[in-house]
């Protein structure tokens, strides 16, 4: 859901600005009005002179993993919120945590829930753990919603580690690579090719040269090419149309493809079976955890299976047709629809397939790395090549 930076004064004449999360521009209003706001300025995004304690200082997903679980813990315990809220925020070694959670306290004190308080922070809470929150007071049951937030915050933390360790290896490998390839093209070849004579050229030695004297005589238009073409695929992906074409290719890239789709389809499932098992009715359940999946694409998909089911079709059958859900995990939905027992299932789905791939991460890491390798290797070897015939004409001619 979109974010509305806004301007407004209390009942007290106070002045306050802040950020919250709506579905459109009324939404906000009443919201504001909710809360005893009068509006002075209400715009749709994050405005840099509205609020965002997230734009001044980022809070570290571990540190926000841990405050859901101590909340979760404190509360269980019988601890009023207020109080809750007091001992977290004097946590002095989570810096900006604790500066965060006083932010939280002065708002619920101000008789707003914790839901609508986190809100507020679209850049440290997301809208899908606000509103999971603000199901959890509505429902009762607070507590079990902010400890499951709390693990499935470590388990993204879990595969978001497990990606960025394993993707260091080839980067390091594609790095080197490159500054040897570069050194080897700006610096060894331009020498050499003092000491060989036109005639013993052959077509891989002239590319070569070719590529030396574009590097060397045109550097600068070269990097700000590559600077323009990055600046454009990045404005073009932010409009709605680049945006969606991006999000497809993500869900059909080869090889990666597969990989994106179960992380966006696990996270989905395990938001899902995590609502409904703590009692959020399943439309409500549907409407939240669409946006969980992270893709506009299977949200789509999503929103559409909610319009079917509430017109009391099954879940299984709309994202059937959608054609992005692996057949076993509709078998699975559809077999648990059958004995009543989704919201343990959906969990169920998102263990096994996160493990999975997880492993299918490491193989493909592990596939890539003598990839990278070869592709290197078969670049100086060109270049060797590209070098040794001329010196090998030469030498057959003084003979």
């Amino acid at each position: 859901m979109p974010s509305f930076s806004y301007k407004a004064v209390s009942n007290a004449g106070k002045h306050v600005a802040g950020v919250l999360t709506a579905e459109n521009y009324l939404v906000a209003l009443r919201m504001l009005d909710e809360q005893a706001l009068y509006p002075i300025h209400v715009a749709e995004g994050v405005e840099a002179g509205g609020l965002s304690f997230g734009r001044r200082r980022r809070v570290k997903s571990s540190h926000l993993t841990t405050f859901y679980s101590q909340l979760a813990d404190l509360l269980k315990a019988g601890v009023p919120m207020m109080r809750a809220l007091d001992v977290l925020s004097g946590q002095g070694s989570q810096g900006a945590m604790a500066m965060m959670v006083k932010e939280l306290r002065e708002d619920v004190a101000g008789g707003m829930s914790l839901g609508d308080a986190m809100a507020k922070h679209p850049r440290v809470f997301s809208p899908l753990h606000s509103s999971m929150t603000r199901a959890g007071e509505q429902g009762g049951f607070l507590e079990d919603v902010l400890h499951r937030i709390a693990i499935f915050c470590e388990k993204q933390d879990e595969l978001r580690n497990k990606v960025v360790g394993a993707m260091i290896y080839p980067a390091i490998l594609v790095l080197a690579g490159s500054g040897v390839v570069l050194l080897l093209l700006t610096v060894v070849v331009p020498k050499l090719r003092e000491h060989l004579r036109p005639e013993t050229f052959n077509v891989l030695t002239k590319a070569v040269f070719g590529l030396c004297d574009l590097l060397r005589d045109h550097w600068m238009a070269l990097l700000m090419l590559a600077f323009a073409i990055l600046f454009g695929l990045t404005t073009w992906v932010k409009t709605a149309a680049g945006r969606r074409v991006y999000e497809r290719f993500k869900l059909r890239a080869p090889v990666m493809g597969k990989i994106v789709t179960m992380v966006a389809i696990c996270r989905f499932c395990r938001i899902l079976g995590t609502m409904l098992h703590n009692g959020v009715p399943i439309l409500q359940a549907l409407k939240i955890s669409k946006d969980s999946a992270g893709n506009s694409i299977l949200a789509k998909a999503i929103e559409e299976a909610a319009d079917s089911v509430k017109k009391g079709a099954a879940l299984s059958a709309p994202l059937r047709e959608s054609g992005l859900f692996p057949l076993t995990v509709l078998d699975m939905i559809a077999v648990a629809e059958e004995s009543n027992n989704l919201e343990t299932v959906l969990v169920q789905i998102a263990d096994t397939n996160e493990a999975r791939t997880a492993r299918a991460i490491d193989l493909g890491v592990r596939v890539l790395e003598p990839v990278l390798l070869v592709m290197m290797a078969m670049v100086v070897f060109c270049i060797a090549v590209a070098l040794l015939l001329p010196i090998l004409t030469m030498g057959s001619a003084v003979r």
